[in-house]
């Protein structure tokens, strides 16, 4: 196996089986089913899945331990605090899924069944028709949960459908390293970079390392893993130039603590 064809199936293998979506099929539609018992007609206004696994950017939980469904529940009404929406939210899911753990974790109540873990945000609509979600200080902030995937889903198709499968890569190296950064944000990190005159898999995703950076403003720790990445590029290419594949394949896999 050469290192290219070692990243193709390591991304392929990122996306969830169909075991696994039916099982958060099947989840979301109780959550569904549930919301509309539990609150009055007209207190919801609308909820729908948002976030990575609606861009095909979620990675399977053996992959990703933090691996989750966001999911957003608009209330009607928008004269509580966010805390208000919060603990209506905790309190319905101790209600129905008492035997699962639950948490907050601002902005979001966390909901952990056995095979996937739910995001649950709550939302209002502001005076002007905007969706304010909870912020990490205790008030609101303005959000648009969808906007992202039109951009992802042009860029995956401007460059031959590898955005994608680069983004899983990288967010289970960003898992195996111990999760020095933020998963939306790396998306879209991701999303801005310039990919020209790549041609695969390989390049694609290096070009992602090359482009890491340490700082003085990440933990010393976060610099460690950065600079451990891209030695282990360095080498890759060099055992590649040396025609040994069999040595590369063995560092490349080194990326993700295999």
């Amino acid at each position: 196996m050469s290192v290219l064809s070692f990243l193709t199936d390591t991304a392929s293998n990122a996306v969830l089986s169909s075991t696994e979506q039916s099982s958060i099929t099947t989840s979301i539609s109780t959550l569904q089913t549930r919301i509309g018992l539990h609150f009055a007609s007209g207190v919801i206004k609308q909820h729908f899945r948002f976030g990575s696994s609606t861009r095909g950017t979620i990675l399977s939980r053996s992959m990703d331990e933090r691996s989750d469904i966001d999911y957003m529940i608009v209330f009607s009404e928008n004269n509580g605090t966010p805390q208000t929406y919060l603990n209506r939210l905790k309190a319905f899911v101790e209600k129905y899924y008492s035997s699962s753990e639950i948490y907050q974790s601002s902005p979001t109540i966390v909901l952990e069944l056995n095979h996937i873990k739910f995001d649950l945000v709550p939302a209002t609509l502001t005076w002007l028709g905007e969706l304010q979600i909870p912020n990490s200080s205790g008030g609101w902030m303005t959000t648009n949960p969808n906007d992202f995937n039109a951009t992802l889903e042009a860029k995956n198709k401007e460059h031959k459908s590898l955005i994608k499968p680069t983004i899983r890569l990288f967010k289970y190296w960003n898992a195996t390293a111990g999760f020095p950064f933020e998963s939306f944000a790396m998306e879209k990190w991701v999303c801005g970079l310039s990919f020209f005159w790549l041609t695969n898999q390989k390049d694609y995703f290096f070009a992602v390392i090359d482009n890491l950076s340490t700082s003085m403003s990440y933990s010393q720790w976060v610099n460690n893993e950065i600079t451990r990445a891209k030695n282990i590029v360095t080498n890759v290419r060099q055992y590649d130039k040396d025609e040994k594949p069999v040595t590369a394949e063995s560092e490349i896999k080194k990326l993700f603590r295999q």
